[in-house]
């Protein structure tokens, strides 16, 4: 049981507005990341497909966030992958990696444009080795949802992301996600792996340079001032 506070109004003073100096074990995650030896293992009516795939993933910090008294930090990503043997996109997602210092919560939100979205939870390992989190179709809180097609044809009962921290500075990732095809009678494990190697640092978030004297309110937040404050094209 999670005991909340009376007071669901009122949120934190003096929050530091720096989120790279905030993230704990996500910290390891921002920047820019390439990965060139993914393998994904998908259903296909003739049995399980392997695919090879090239990985280009965005992590770059947010402002701080509140829910009244609850605070995070955290890291706004995309991610674009191609198959090695194609030119389309094999796969893009948006989403957010989220801390909370208060209780060691890490949380993730992910997005894909064929109608599908989960939000995960889970812990980073006490010796800082990775995270896990993980959300579970019909979950109260952290949970999956589709659209009726993919309910129907592809259930995806659940979802869990193993993300391994590797002491050359990289990452490493296995998704392992449950489906329920249909006309099948065992649940199908799809699963992708990738090893991830950083190309670029990440941006300070927009609080963090106001706050240094970086930028000012417009510029940080990528308005200019031509055109009454319409956001830089």
């Amino acid at each position: 049981m999670i005991n909340f506070p009376d007071d669901i109004f009122t949120e934190p003073e003096n929050v530091d507005p720096d989120t790279l100096a905030n993230l704990g074990p996500l910290a390891r995650l921002a920047g820019v990341w390439e990965g060139r030896k993914g393998v994904d293992v998908n259903p296909k009516a003739e049995g399980p497909e392997r695919r090879e795939y090239l990985e280009r993933i965005e992590m770059q910090p947010i402002d701080p966030q509140a829910n009244g008294p609850q605070l995070f930090y955290g890291l706004r990503y995309h991610v674009h992958i191609v198959a090695s043997d194609e030119d389309t996109t094999f796969h893009d997602q948006v989403g957010y990696w989220l801390w909370e210092p208060a209780t060691g919560l890490v949380m993730q939100t992910l997005a894909i444009p064929r109608g599908q979205v989960a939000l995960a939870s889970g812990r980073a390992a006490p010796d800082g080795s990775g995270l896990l989190v993980r959300a579970d179709r019909g979950g109260p809180g952290y949970g999956i949802c589709s659209t009726d097609f993919l309910e129907w044809a592809f259930r995806t009962d659940s979802y869990e992301l193993a993300v391994s921290f590797n002491a050359d500075g990289g990452w490493s990732y296995v998704s392992t996600t449950m489906l329920q095809v249909r006309g099948r009678s065992e649940p199908f494990s799809h699963i992708d792996r990738n090893t991830l190697t950083k190309v670029a640092e990440p941006r300070p978030n927009p609080s963090a340079r106001i706050a240094a004297g970086k930028a000012t309110l417009a510029e940080a937040h990528g308005f200019t001032s031509i055109g009454a404050g319409r956001p830089v094209e």
